[in-house]
């Protein structure tokens, strides 16, 4: 029996947490390549420590069944365009510092050409579609009890995050640097959110706060009505606990402070933890790779389920075979919320989206486009869709479809 009482904790990370830088940069590689092509493969991870950037992966920016030469030449030609978007990321994330800055990080590019092994099982060919880039399991979720239909706990700790942001690079609150972590607990009543117990933040921060050292108690009068303005009103009540910078100052951050490497966020990237996840990580990897695209197709789902109002929560799960088109297999839970047979809604919900094959995916949510950069922090769901085609599996157009199957 789903317990309708309880309380829950999710957490969320920066723009300039380590692993973000890494899962920025690594977009960042993605969407050069799709800008290039298309069609092209990527699979770059990065690593970030002390004033030094590394990527690695394996890459193809030529069209597929295009030649061994012309591919090479168009890879090596996009990969020795990188060094300045990756630095320009850096620079936008807001790092500066001593020990880790834009201009002065040793860079290093290890990527290489896609393995002819794997590229044989994606691509398409006269006799098969186009078949997945990776075999696995990949879940989607959504729920009623925020706007955005995901979970409170993740959404609130996401959007204090967001909001630090947006006031360090307005220079509003300039004595705010871009390492920063968030985590809020939230006590539910009837699976409502009802109060927030625990807010905690981390920031990094400047040496000194005006005439006044940089103290937990300073930095908490600093980013308190931050806070509080993102959060819905009468959640925050007398009795929250704050926990400011709790061990004390914060100065030397991200990947001076931590290395960072791509894909090691994936829960704060998905759900918080209210929803399974597959284990794939999304950043650095083109939409042919499952784990983002279906990923994103679950979320899609999942997320028009619920706003068709068929149940208060949805959960999807998908399965591929690397190189098979068809998937393995297709469930739906509605948590004992909903207004139709989950059974039904697995014939349904496939076709909804020209049977869930890799290349269906791609083309009904338009993902080959340099679109991915944008997702790195702040979550990959509950974003709002934007005009060049990012977070298009956000939208809920399949409201009406779904409504008339009902």
């Amino acid at each position: 029996m789903s317990r309708s009482s309880y309380i829950f904790t999710s957490e969320s990370v920066s723009e300039g947490h380590p692993d973000k830088v890494a899962d920025r940069i690594s977009d960042t590689v993605v969407d050069a390549f799709l800008a290039a092509n298309p069609e092209a493969r990527v699979a770059c991870e990065t690593l970030v420590t002390t004033n030094r950037i590394v990527l690695a992966g394996e890459v193809r920016a030529g069209r597929p069944g295009g030649s061994k030469a012309e591919n090479k030449a168009l890879t090596k030609e996009i990969v020795k365009s990188l060094e300045p978007k990756v630095r320009a990321a850096v620079k936008d994330i807001g790092y500066e510092q001593k020990g880790f800055h834009w201009a002065k990080a040793k860079y290093a590019c290890h990527l290489h050409e896609q393995s002819a092994h794997i590229a044989q099982g994606v691509d398409a060919t006269e006799k098969k579609d186009e078949g997945a880039g990776d075999q696995g399991i990949m879940f989607g979720y959504a729920s009623d009890e925020t706007a955005s239909l995901m979970p409170a706990p993740l959404q609130f700790s996401h959007d204090i995050l967001r909001r630090l942001a947006e006031v360090r690079h307005s220079g509003e609150c300039a004595v705010l640097e871009p390492d920063a972590k968030s985590q809020v607990t939230v006590r539910y009543e009837d699976g409502r959110p009802v109060e927030i117990l625990e807010i905690v933040v981390s920031t990094q921060h400047k040496k000194r706060i005006g005439l006044h050292s940089a103290t937990p108690k300073r930095i908490e009068g600093l980013i308190r009505p931050y806070v509080e303005g993102v959060i819905p009103a009468g959640l925050i009540t007398k009795a929250t606990k704050w926990h400011v910078n709790p061990t004390g100052r914060f100065e030397i951050g991200g990947p001076d402070g931590d290395a960072g490497l791509t894909g090691r966020k994936i829960i704060v990237d998905t759900y918080g933890g209210a929803a399974p996840h597959g284990g794939g990580a999304f950043s650095g990897k083109d939409p042919t790779k499952v784990d983002r695209s279906a990923a994103y197709a679950c979320r899609y789902l999942a997320k028009n389920v619920v706003a068709a109002g068929l149940a208060r929560k949805c959960t999807i799960q998908i399965s591929y075979a690397i190189g098979v088109a068809r998937p393995l297999s297709f469930y739906v839970d509605l948590h004992n919320t909903g207004e139709i047979d989950p059974a039904k809604l697995e014939t349904i919900l496939p076709e909804l989206i020209g049977g869930a094959t890799p290349r269906a995916i791609r083309e009904h949510l338009q993902l080959n486009r340099p679109i991915y950069a944008r997702t790195a922090a702040y979550g990959h769901f509950g974003r709002q869709p934007d005009n060049e085609g990012g977070f298009s599996w956000e939208k809920t157009d399949l409201v009406d479809a779904l409504k008339s199957v009902a």
